[in-house]
């Protein structure tokens, strides 16, 4: 059980039960609105795992959302994955107790600033259409939609989306 009345700390790296309890997030949360099942939930897991295996590179990180010990949210950099120094977005997930709390602004705010200081040139992110709440705050943080198409990445058919955020600007004469 989740101790609502507890602060919610941001915290990076990899925590024991990570994998599992993210996995389960994403299960749940794409079973109950969108009918996804063991297809997208075994992606997750299998992805994540891969990944976590990663993490002590300095290109990838991970940040969960914590709350009386329980991980209530994450968001993750795979540095790796796409090439061309290009971050991949991924999994970024919260609890139904805290959506709509800040949460994920905090988490995706920590992943920005690290791709900032990590200079990629661009940061990418796959997903669907529907996805409103999470689009909005994907915008607020400059990412733009490049591309949408009908594709069953996800186990079932709709409209797969690819947003970017190319890496900000310097000022001139901030260099």
């Amino acid at each position: 059980m989740i101790d609502l009345t507890a602060r919610i700390d941001i915290v990076t790296g990899y925590r024991p039960g990570m994998i599992g309890r993210i996995t389960q997030m994403h299960g749940e949360y794409y079973a109950k609105h969108y009918e996804f099942g063991h297809f997208f939930e075994s992606k997750v897991a299998s992805g994540l795992a891969e990944f976590s295996g990663r993490l002590e590179k300095p290109c990838n990180r991970v940040w969960l959302a914590v709350q009386g010990g329980q991980i209530v949210g994450s968001v993750a950099i795979d540095g790796e994955d796409l090439g061309n120094n290009e971050a991949h977005l991924r999994w970024f997930i919260l609890d139904d107790s805290c959506r709509g709390s800040g949460v994920g602004r905090r988490l995706l705010n920590e992943a920005m600033s690290f791709c900032d200081s990590q200079n990629f040139a661009a940061v990418r992110l796959w997903t669907f259409s529907g996805l409103n709440a999470a689009r909005r705050l994907y915008e607020s943080f400059g990412f733009t939609l490049d591309k949408a198409w009908q594709g069953d990445q996800w186990g079932r058919m709709m409209t797969e989306q690819q947003f970017s955020r190319v890496k900000p600007s310097s000022p001139a004469g901030a260099e």
